[in-house]
């Protein structure tokens, strides 16, 4: 079983729709977020998508008003027109923010407990 199958099981991926912005040095690309999870995101690749795998990147999902969540991010997968991108960091309020939505969405304490243990055993 390959990396990424363990991951799917262990993270809820909640299908959100937020404006977001992948960045990487100069370059910004706006992009449709399909999904994001306490682990990462998935994206729809944009057009005019011409980023290194190789560098980091960084992930802005808007949650609306001033809120924003914001994590550093790799890019691990590339599969038909969607970007799977890993967090390697992301700071307390945007982990705050993001634990509140995967609450909310998840509707059960018990699991995003779950989810929270098998991040911090990354």
């Amino acid at each position: 079983m390959s990396d990424t199958s363990q991951e799917r099981r262990r993270f809820q991926r909640i299908a959100f729709d937020a404006p977001t912005e992948i960045v990487q040095g100069a370059q910004r690309w706006s992009v449709e977020l399909h999904d994001l999870s306490l682990k990462g995101l998935l994206v729809r690749r944009p057009a005019d998508w011409n980023g290194d795998a190789e560098q980091p990147f960084e992930a802005r999902v808007d949650l609306g008003g001033d809120i924003r969540v914001r994590m550093e991010v790799l890019l691990t997968r590339t599969q038909d027109e969607l970007l799977g991108f890993s967090c390697r960091h992301i700071d307390l309020d945007s982990i705050s923010h993001l634990r509140r939505l995967v609450e909310l969405n998840l509707g059960d304490e018990a699991l995003l407990e779950r989810e929270l243990a098998a991040l911090g055993s990354d």
